[in-house]
């Protein structure tokens, strides 16, 4: 019995000594058809923040771009909130942005909220740009995912395009 009990003891200090040596992440699944390349990553102690482009295009002349955002050691944010601080951050070169929830979840384990962003100009006189974003909590960070695109509105069929992948997107330890 004191052997099983080394054992069992054994078996839970290295599985505990590898979880420790992973991290948490979102694991979002970009389409293909876009042929996605990173355009930047920056990583620091307080966030990770990412943007991929089509293979063709620039940071400066996108016709498409996804942005990923890890917020690290961010938690217990309620979703509306977090969804209101995204939208005063667009609101104050675009005030005319529309905000529009699409679905949210704060029931289970990972609470998450999906919103539009429609923004038909900026006060820096660019053109429109609209994103659909996917914020979820994680457990030890907030991920958020956008995906925007330069038209003054978004569609449906984009709106319910972008909802199912982030929708599918899975927390997972790397």
């Amino acid at each position: 019995m004191k052997k099983i009990a080394i054992l069992l003891l054994l078996i839970l200090s290295s599985a505990s000594i590898q979880a420790q040596n992973k991290s948490e992440n979102l694991k979002v699944i970009w389409p293909e058809e876009y042929k996605w390349k990173v355009g930047a990553n920056q990583e620091s102690e307080a966030s990770h923040f990412t943007e991929l482009i089509p293979e063709k295009e620039t940071l400066d002349n996108w016709t498409i771009i996804g942005t990923m955002m890890s917020l690290k050691n961010v938690t217990n944010i309620p979703m509306d909130k977090a969804m209101n601080l995204f939208y005063s951050k667009t609101k104050n070169t675009a005030p005319e942005a529309k905000l529009t929830l699409i679905e949210k979840n704060e029931g289970g384990k990972n609470s998450w909220i999906l919103f539009k962003v429609e923004a038909p100009k900026y006060l820096n006189g660019s053109n429109p740009e609209s994103q659909v974003y996917y914020i979820i909590q994680g457990n030890s960070s907030l991920y958020v995912s956008i995906v925007g695109i330069k038209e003054k509105t978004i569609s449906k069929s984009f709106e319910e395009k972008w909802g199912k992948i982030f929708k599918s997107s899975q927390i997972v330890l790397e």
